[in-house]
């Protein structure tokens, strides 16, 4: 399995460009795979920078419904005439931060015949599972962050019930992608307890204090690689890495290959 930043906050190369957004292209013994779509078109100027053909692209996966993570999705629809793209049933809900900033998707792309809408779990073939993990026991509770649903005339905090997990089976090897961990990355890796998980820890806003080291030896107590990026904030990143064994930072333009 083969893991490629298409665009991430940061950036080591100078002719791939950065936004704040997330956007993964996986490639796997069944086929290839995209895994968000950050906030505009950069991911798809990276990809094809990177050789990476987005047409051919078997399947596409939202984690949630933020525009940094689907604000790219009409423009994979462009590209791509044929991967369907999963995502949870409740991601075009109104998301917003604060009253004023909506941060939801573009509400004109939901009725897209490719979109198809997820529940609890979604089966996309042998190995490959999505997860709400909405009615999964918490034993950490870290807030909604500020964020927010608008229903009717009303603000909700956002339960994020829109976010959905990746787990991947391969070579006898469990692989968790995560957005942006919005349900807690405590709870998550705990949950789902696998070999490897990549994505955000949403910890950007968090001061480098004992209690982000608490969180860092929790997370150290399982034997899990950390892959991690865009919203855990690269100061917590490396406050984190002193408390950590296997924590790893991935920017744009960057792959790994998980054997």
């Amino acid at each position: 399995m083969k893991v490629t930043v298409l665009v991430e906050n940061t950036s080591l190369n100078e002719e791939l460009r950065a936004e704040h957004g997330l956007s993964l292209y996986i490639e796997t013994n069944r086929g290839k795979l995209l895994f968000d779509m950050g906030q505009t078109s950069l991911f798809a100027d990276n990809a094809e920078k990177l050789g990476i053909h987005l047409a051919d692209v078997d399947i596409a996966v939202l984690s949630h419904g933020h525009y940094d993570h689907g604000g790219g999705l009409g423009r994979f629809l462009e590209i791509n005439q044929k991967a369907p793209v999963y995502l949870s049933r409740y991601a075009f809900e109104a998301h917003f931060h604060g009253p004023d900033k909506y941060i939801g998707l573009d509400p004109s792309l939901a009725g897209n015949q490719r979109l198809v809408p997820t529940g609890d779990t979604a089966s996309l073939g042998s190995g490959l599972m999505l997860y709400s993990c909405n009615h999964c026991r918490k034993s950490y509770e870290l807030g909604s962050f500020g964020l927010s649903v608008k229903q009717q005339d009303s603000f909700l905090p956002d339960d994020f019930r829109h976010e959905q997990y990746l787990l991947m089976e391969e070579n006898h090897k469990r692989v968790l992608f995560s957005g942006c961990s919005h349900k807690g990355i405590l709870d998550i890796a705990a949950w789902f307890r696998p070999d490897v998980l990549i994505g955000g820890f949403h910890f950007s806003k968090l001061q480098p204090d004992e209690t982000l080291a608490g969180y860092a030896r929790y997370l150290n107590s399982f034997p899990t690689v950390y892959y991690t990026c865009h919203c855990t904030g690269t100061a917590q990143f490396a406050f984190m890495k002193s408390y950590m064994d296997h924590l790893h930072y991935l920017s744009t333009g960057q792959s790994i290959t998980l054997k």
